[in-house]
């Protein structure tokens, strides 16, 4: 009979957040206005406690989480795998293309994603991919996580991992 023992670790930090601009394309026709969002990220991760006490060292994942929010703060977000949207890069200007609409934004001021649109949802599944495929993350004693975004109080879209 084994003595594992299990835990969930809960990281909801508070610098855990960043604010970005986006809107939401709501069909080959509709989009949301440009707006922005206090986005925040909270993980869940499950794991064995070894026999010193501890399931992983969470400074991995909090560094990480940081790095990934922190890519994300004060830019515009735009979606490339949007079937909607046609995104030029230039060298000085990304410009969108949405129907009749050229939405131009300076270079510097954009942060392109390769997700579907820039909901919550799509972010969370996005910020599961950047998480469980860096190096350090791989290396830790980790049997599942549920990761979880926020645009607001109260609204919140879950993306879950477990490995294979």
């Amino acid at each position: 009979m084994s003595d594992q023992r299990r835990t969930r670790i809960e990281i909801a930090k508070e610098d855990m957040h960043f604010a970005a601009a986006h809107f939401t394309v709501l069909s080959a026709t509709r989009r949301e206005n440009l707006h922005g969002h206090n986005f925040f990220v909270t993980a869940t991760l499950d794991g064995p406690i070894d026999h010193g006490g501890l399931c992983f060292d969470y400074n991995i994942v909090k560094s990480k989480l940081r790095e990934l929010c922190d890519s994300l703060d004060e830019v515009v977000l735009l979606p490339t795998a949007s079937p909607y949207l046609d995104i030029e890069e230039g060298p000085d200007y990304v410009t969108v293309a949405f129907g009749d609409e050229r939405l131009p934004f300076l270079r510097r001021d954009v942060k392109l994603l390769p997700v579907r649109n820039v909901t919550v949802e799509e972010l969370a599944h996005w910020f599961v991919t950047q998480l469980t495929s860096s190096a350090d993350f791989a290396e830790l004693r980790v049997d599942a996580l549920e990761l979880r975004v926020s645009s607001g109080p109260g609204q919140w879209a879950r993306s879950a991992w477990r490995p294979r």
